[in-house]
């Protein structure tokens, strides 16, 4: 999996950005940076790890902020009604920010943000225990052939990729396990080291420091290459099944911030993911870098949205 880092500065090195008075000083206090999910989680990590780097870009202090409930609604919802004044900033994680308004009545639309910048882009992980008596996802496979239903496995809530994930694997295998959902991937995390559920469902960039650490077990990665972080672990074609899914998560301001904030936004985080020490610090926090800039951002949500609708159309998940 290639990030586009390198394109980074050449994106902004052409382009002269213009602020109105009015705007010219931004920032002039501190920014609020939201992420949907627990503390200990891969967008915590992610966002921590931007930080450091960012605030000096930008030129002001940033505070992360977690807002977890319901499959990230609970921060998608704070940060879509923020004030449009760029002094709140949040990451928003596909598919989650795009299929729970597909399926439930949310009080935020897609039409609610701005994309700024994508940050990460990172693949499903299926997880077992060290002492898991699956060896291999085709053992678990034939477990949960012979035993509808008794296999059980965590997400980060109905509709997450994780979840989305779990959904097409058992359509493809033609088995049935249960769903247990969870705030955050640190949940999922911690009830699988503790045994509690069979099978859990977060993205390698978590997974592959857990298995380094010999926490858990990866049976399959959901990327269309095996990650080079996780090199050993096949890929669920690999495995015979049709299935490529995982987590684009990226920085998103409430729609009606100035064009001139955003670019501003933008900018700052290009340079701090530029920085060799940021990089550094995102390999060593198992990050798989991916940025884009606003405008194709925008069009790599807009294509997500169309084919998660699709999906939804075909075969609601939220029944599942």
């Amino acid at each position: 999996m290639k990030n586009s880092l390198s394109k980074i500065l050449l994106v902004f090195g052409t382009t002269t950005l213009i602020a109105s008075p009015a705007l010219a000083d931004y920032p002039e206090r501190p920014v609020e940076m939201i992420v949907a999910y627990s503390a200990g989680g891969g967008t915590d990590i992610a966002a921590r790890t931007l930080v450091s780097y960012l605030e000096e870009h930008l030129g002001a202090d940033i505070t992360v902020v977690n807002r977890p409930g319901a499959g990230g609604e609970v921060g998608f919802t704070e940060l879509a009604s923020a004030k449009p004044d760029g002094y709140t900033i949040g990451f928003i994680n596909t598919p989650n920010v795009i299929t729970i308004p597909i399926q439930r009545d949310t009080r935020y639309e897609m039409e609610d943000f701005t994309p700024v910048a994508s940050v990460i882009d990172d693949p499903a992980g299926f997880n077992v225990h060290p002492d898991s008596q699956f060896k291999t996802l085709e053992d678990l496979i034939e477990y949960a052939k012979a035993h509808p239903g008794d296999i059980s496995y965590g997400t980060t809530g109905v509709g997450s990729d994780d979840h989305l994930a779990a959904l097409a694997l058992e359509r493809q295998a033609g088995v049935q396990m249960t769903h247990v959902p969870f705030p955050g991937s640190s949940d999922v995390r911690k009830a699988l080291m503790g045994q509690h559920i069979d099978l859990g469902i977060f993205n390698m960039g978590e997974a592959s420091r857990d298995a380094a650490a010999g926490r858990i077990r990866t049976l399959a990665q959901g990327a269309e290459e095996r990650w080079e972080k996780a090199p050993d672990v096949p890929t669920l074609k690999e495995q015979g099944y049709d299935l490529v899914i995982g987590s684009n998560r990226g920085i998103a301001v409430p729609a009606g911030v100035p064009d001139e904030i955003i670019n501003e936004l933008s900018q700052a985080i290009a340079e701090a993911m530029q920085e060799e020490e940021f990089q550094a610090a995102a390999d060593k926090q198992s990050l798989p870098l991916y940025y884009q800039n606003p405008q194709d951002y925008q069009k790599t949500l807009n294509t997500t949205q169309e084919r998660f609708q699709a999906l939804w159309d075909e075969s609601p998940w939220a029944e599942q």
